[in-house]
């Protein structure tokens, strides 16, 4: 055990420290030690709001991802609307286009068709008389022959037509 004395001035130096920490340690201790409580408390305040509004950017993140998703669907139902009117288009057009063709081909046919009748009727006629002057040059060889035709023929003639005979 310690001398009393010593005991005595331990006591004494320790009220003394003690009421010095008491009256200006303390204080500073404790008013520190509620500053950082303060700070903590406003740490933790802002660092809620925070969370809170990181929430709200999130939802409003996903309601902004699903807007663009629904513009990006109509876009695309638009986009594959524009596709079939065109494809309908083109299909009219060259529907059309074949039709103008396919009448011009007609047209053409139609045309080449008169032309070779044409052509046949020609030629027929010009064989007809060919012949016809074959035929007339053998049957009229002598004058007694282009005679008789002569005659015929003015008979036919006068008896189709009354006028002429006036």
């Amino acid at each position: 055990m310690p001398d009393s004395g010593l005991l005595f001035w331990m006591t004494v130096i320790f009220a003394v420290v003690f009421g010095l920490l008491a009256k200006f340690g303390f204080p500073v201790i404790t008013e520190m030690v509620e500053s950082r409580t303060r700070r903590i408390n406003e740490s933790l305040r802002l660092a809620r709001e925070a969370d809170d509004r990181i929430a709200a950017l999130a939802k409003e993140q996903e309601r902004i991802i699903a807007e663009t998703r629904k513009e990006q669907d109509r876009i695309l139902k638009d986009a594959a609307l524009a596709r079939e009117n065109m494809i309908a288009q083109a299909k009219a057009q060259a529907a059309d286009e074949a039709e103008k063709i396919l009448n011009e081909a007609r047209t053409h046919i139609e045309a080449e068709k008169e032309s070779a009748i044409k052509e046949i009727r020609g030629q027929v006629a010009m064989l007809s008389v060919k012949i016809a002057e074959k035929i007339l040059r053998r049957e009229l060889s002598d004058d007694n022959a282009q005679m008789a035709f002569i005659d015929r023929m003015l008979d036919e003639v006068s008896r189709t037509d009354p006028e002429r005979r006036s």
